[in-house]
C-alpha cells in the first residue's frame, strides 16, 4: 500500500514541479520575450516591413551574411529565443539554415556575450571553471569559442542549405527563393 502512496506522491510532484516550472517563466521569461516581440515588431513598423524584407532579401544574398552576420546581429540584440525571429524575413528556402545557425550561435556566445542565452550559461561556466583552476585567465577561451563558433555556425547553416535542398528535391517540393512574408 505504501508503493500505491508514493507512486500517487511521486505521480502529483511531478505536476507541481511542472507548475512551480511555469510559473518562473510567468516572471521572467514570458515577460521577456513579450517586450522583446513588441519592440521588434514597432521597430518593424517604423521601418517599415518592405524595407526590412530588402534587407532580408540582400543578407539571403549570401551564405555569410546570412549565417553569420544575421545570426550575430539577431542573437545580440534580441536574444535567445528572439533571434529566430528574424528568420520570417528570410526567404522559405533560408528558413530552416538560418534558424540552424542562430539556434547553434545562441549556445557558442556565452562566454563573451552571456545575456545571448543565460539559460545555459552553466556550460560556460563549468568550462570556465576548469580554465581558472589551470589558473588560466578565460577572456582567451571565451574570444576562441565565439570565434570557433561563428564559424562553425555559418558552416552549420550552409551544411543544412545543402541537406534542405536535397530532401526538397527528394521530397519533390520546390521552396520559394523570395519572402513570403506579407503585411
Amino acid at each position: 500500500m505504501d508503493i500505491l502512496v508514493h507512486a500517487a506522491e511521486w505521480f502529483i510532484g511531478l505536476f507541481k514541479a511542472g507548475g512551480t516550472t511555469f510559473m518562473g517563466w510567468m516572471t521572467s521569461i514570458v515577460p521577456l520575450v513579450l517586450m522583446l516581440i513588441i519592440a521588434m515588431n514597432s521597430l518593424i513598423q517604423l521601418i517599415g516591413e518592405d524595407r526590412i524584407n530588402s534587407f532580408a532579401g540582400k543578407a539571403a544574398g549570401n551564405p555569410i551574411s546570412r549565417y553569420l552576420l544575421l545570426p550575430f546581429l539577431g542573437s545580440f540584440m534580441l536574444a535567445n529565443p528572439m533571434v529566430h525571429s528574424l528568420g520570417r524575413f528570410l526567404p522559405e528556402r533560408y528558413k530552416p539554415s538560418y534558424y540552424a545557425s542562430a539556434a547553434q550561435f545562441c549556445h557558442t556566445s556565452n562566454g563573451i556575450f552571456p545575456h545571448i542565452n543565460p539559460a545555459e550559461l552553466f556550460i560556460w561556466l563549468g568550462i570556465a571553471q576548469g580554465i581558472t583552476a589551470l589558473g588560466l585567465n578565460t577572456g582567451p577561451l571565451a574570444i576562441r569559442y565565439f570565434l570557433v563558433g561563428l564559424i562553425m555556425n555559418c558552416l552549420g547553416g550552409w551544411t543544412t542549405d545543402l541537406t534542405t535542398a536535397w530532401v526538397s528535391k527528394q521530397q519533390n517540393v520546390t521552396l520559394s527563393k523570395v519572402s513570403t512574408l506579407k503585411g
